[in-house]
């Protein structure tokens, strides 16, 4: 009977313990084995491997990025090529004021006003080309995904649809819009854009403009609105219907404790003013449009 540390025919074998195949005993190489080709360097191939494979990955995402700047700016050019002029911007805006029985030029727009419509409609208004690419992007993504409106209409998208697009809605009617965004940043001031919004802005209860809404509201001309006032009427642009005062108290105050909140994030008010805001009366007055006396702003 063969011994310990020896096969049958008496060949030797190694006493080595049991390796990671499957619990095989190895067989000692003998004389002339040789390992087999490229079996000590595969792992040293995959790791030179990686760089080169990071820089495909980053060369290609960097030619995906490249390729939709591009058809960015060429879909912009597109839209700036079929879109009207804008020159006549203010002219439409003494027509729809006409229309509406509303006074032409309206009052100046006061700095509370100005404060809260930014904060809470556009708050990148003083800083941005008629478009907001954040917010366009955003509202690209919830198109895409299937989630609800995500906005990202500017003030000058919103001013293009009351003088050019109004009842029109539709992709293509919002691709107008942001290139006529553009055009009225290009040939108008910031306070004139301010100006030419609160002229024609729909704020509910029949009341088309700052004077007729801050009157008809409040019985005070819109400079002298207070914080809490401001903000209920910069907050009815979007919904002036369903948040009238009026007829819709508690959606009024929730949607006006919305832009006080947005005034704090934004700076213009701290967040104890803002607090201190809400708390304050409305003094509402309701009723028709009348006649404000002027007050210095």
């Amino acid at each position: 009977m063969a011994g310990h540390g020896s096969l049958g025919d008496g060949a030797p074998t190694s006493p080595l313990p049991a390796g990671p195949y499957l619990g095989e005993t190895p067989q000692y190489p003998g004389p002339g084995w040789r390992e087999p080709p490229g079996a000590s360097g595969a792992p040293r191939a995959r790791g030179r491997n990686r760089p080169r494979r990071r820089h495909r990955w980053l060369g290609r995402t960097v030619a995906v990025l490249l390729g939709l700047a591009l058809i960015g700016v060429l879909a912009l050019t597109g839209l700036l090529l079929i879109t009207p002029s804008v020159g006549d911007a203010q002219a439409r805006t003494q027509q729809l004021d006409r229309l509406h029985h509303a006074a032409y030029p309206g009052p100046p727009v006061p700095d509370r006003f100005a404060a809260s419509l930014v904060s809470t409609e556009d708050h990148r208004f003083y800083s941005e080309p008629g478009i907001d690419p954040f917010a366009i992007a955003r509202l690209i993504g919830g198109r895409l995904s299937g989630r609800p409106d995500q906005g990202g209409a500017t003030l000058y998208q919103q001013l293009a649809k009351m003088l050019y697009t109004p009842g029109r809605s539709g992709f293509t009617v919002e691709a107008e819009q942001v290139g006529l965004g553009i055009k009225l940043d290009l040939a108008y001031s910031k306070p004139q854009i301010l100006q030419m919004y609160a002229n024609v802005a729909y704020f509910g209860n029949s009341y088309y403009g700052l004077g007729a809404a801050s009157c008809g509201y409040f019985g005070v001309a819109p400079a002298r609105l207070s914080w809490p006032q401001a903000a209920m009427l910069a907050g009815l642009v979007q919904a002036p219907t369903a948040d009238d005062p009026i007829t819709h108290f508690a959606a009024a105050r929730a949607r006006q404790a919305h832009v006080l909140g947005r005034l704090a994030a934004t700076g213009m008010l701290s967040p104890a003013e803002a607090a201190s805001a809400y708390r304050q009366p409305l003094e509402l007055v309701g009723g028709r449009p009348g006649t404000c006396a002027p007050s210095a702003r």
